[in-house]
């Protein structure tokens, strides 16, 4: 059902293609009523407009507050043309039909951004605006609502295929645009006010984010997908190579958490299906890789890496001796690029923009949402306590506090073995700790045939229950472990240590990844 557009309200914001906006509109001899900056535009172009307040023969108060909040701007755009009623309550009132609605609201995030000013802040929360659109959304039937400049285009190519009328499909469309858009402005709002009020679990979660785009698909082929960012400066910029899938995504953030909590410009991180396979913060970026490489080369094949550093030539050669999924860098030599370039699909990532901060983290299932805030936490010698009779170095204590701290990035239950500070071995994701141990020990035993047992320095996530994993692990020549408190065995686990003549460290909190 396609409805002419004789009268159109255009009240935005944002003024940048308005010009091209009128100029077109004016060649269907459409009606426009407008008011405060947007009217004072439109005439400044030279073309025809109705000032709101003469439109409404009423003039606007509360120093622009109230301006499009009138009986004849709403009964106007809320009037079913089909109901007889509807037509005799307008023309009793003598008021007009309004087919078209152009307006954006007052840039309330943008604002966020540059001031805390409340004042300023509370100014820019648009009523008038978002009370017209949901008006115009709502009769969608009648009323064609346009909510961004994106869409300026389409309605005057639909102005130009239907000559000056609008489909309903096009206006159902454009409706939905138009909730979403109210939508996520009032979750902003909502978000602000939650903020101020340190409210961290309010009863209902407003959740505004934008999509960057749509995947190939999920975690397998029969799966749909897509990535939706909250941060619209925490994107990641692709340089080279195929589309990211999903799987790649889930590696990056598991990547750049690790990555970016190690010390800047000597980090390298590989990862394989969101876990740590090697980690290194070795000096010398050709050292840090091959240093993260050795800890597991099996699992690394077909990973990810992830350098907190700017990528050169030298290391990108290393790197392509290596089949990787995707490469992440603090920025890329020219001529490293050229290098890594020369695999077609190798998926090429700028991250250097990209900066952990303390944000929530969202996990959804079964339509129920869990979330959490990030374990960030940093560290300090305040956080740990040494309990054994033996005292560890400046040197053991930071390779310890390193292990730890790639611990905690390792799914539970995690151990992780180091050497020079360089992870060696990693168990990870096991229901039995004993088991993981094991498993870091074999990955130790089979990249390390000569390896000194003094230079060995161990990681748990949580606390060992029971004597049995220490016992592997020195055993395998670990002579430091740090691990968190809290086991009703802990003086039996500081006792065992003792006579084994090995360092202890409890940590005061846990970290666990699951």
């Amino acid at each position: 059902m396609n409805k002419r557009i004789k009268t159109a309200l255009i009240s935005v914001s944002n003024k940048s293609i308005l010009k091209i906006l009128i100029k077109n509109l004016s060649k269907y001899k459409i009606k426009i009523i407008s008011s405060g900056g947007t009217y004072k535009t439109i005439k400044s172009y030279g073309y025809k407009c109705t000032e709101v307040s003469k439109f409404t023969n009423f003039p606007e108060l509360l120093d622009g507050r109230v301006k499009t909040l009138h009986p004849k701007i709403h009964a106007g755009i809320l009037s079913d043309r089909d109901n007889k009623k509807h037509m005799k309550d307008l023309k009793n009132q003598n008021f007009e039909e309004i087919d078209l609605v152009i307006c954006n609201f007052y840039p309330f995030d943008k604002v966020l951004k540059i001031t805390n000013n409340n004042n300023k802040i509370i100014e820019n929360i648009d009523i008038g605006g978002p009370a017209m659109v949901r008006a115009a959304a709502k009769n969608y039937k009648n009323v064609t609502v346009i909510t961004s400049c994106d869409d300026y285009e389409n309605l005057l190519n639909e102005l130009k295929l239907r000559k000056g009328s609008t489909s309903l499909t096009f206006r159902r469309n454009m409706s939905e645009k138009a909730f979403m858009e109210t939508g996520s402005y009032d979750a902003s709002i909502f978000n602000y006010f939650s903020k101020v009020s340190k409210n961290i679990y309010p009863e209902k979660k407003l959740i505004v984010s934008t999509k960057v785009k749509e995947l190939r698909y999920g975690e397998n082929p029969h799966q749909t997908g897509a990535i939706y960012s909250l941060n619209e400066n925490q994107k990641i910029k692709q340089l080279h190579g195929k589309m990211l899938s999903y799987n790649n995504y889930n590696d990056i953030y598991s990547a750049l958490l690790i990555s970016k909590s190690l010390p800047n410009n000597l980090g390298t991180v590989i990862v394989k299906h969101a876990n740590p396979c090697g980690v290194s913060i070795n000096k010398g970026k050709i050292n840090s890789f091959k240093s993260a490489l050795s800890c597991d080369p099996t699992s690394a094949f077909g990973g990810i890496v992830s350098c907190n550093f700017k990528l050169d030539e030298k290391t990108a050669k290393e790197i392509n001796k290596i089949f990787f999924e995707v490469v992440l860098a603090d920025g890329f030599d020219f001529k490293a690029l050229k290098e890594l370039k020369k695999k077609k699909n190798l998926r090429i990532i700028d991250s250097r923009s990209f900066r952990i901060k303390d944000f929530s983290n969202f996990t959804n299932n079964f339509n129920n949402l869990l979330t959490q805030s990030t374990d960030l936490k940093p560290f300090n010698l305040n956080n740990f306590k040494v309990v054994s009779k033996i005292k560890p170095s400046k040197k053991i204590m930071d390779n310890l506090m390193f292990a730890f701290n790639v611990c905690r990035f390792v799914k539970s239950n995690a151990i992780v073995i180091t050497k020079d500070f360089s992870t060696v071995g990693i168990g990870s994701g096991q229901a039995s700790r004993v088991d993981s141990c094991r498993i870091a020990i074999n990955k130790l035993r089979s990249q390390n045939k000569n390896y000194k047992r003094d230079e060995l320095y161990a990681a748990s996530d949580a606390f060992f229950p029971f004597t049995d994993g220490i016992e592997e692990l020195v055993l395998s020549g670990v002579k430091a472990i740090i691990q968190p408190s809290g086991s009703i065995n802990d003086k039996e686990i500081i006792k065992f240590a003792n006579k084994l003549g090995i360092i202890l460290v409890f940590s005061k909190t846990r970290h666990f990844r699951h």
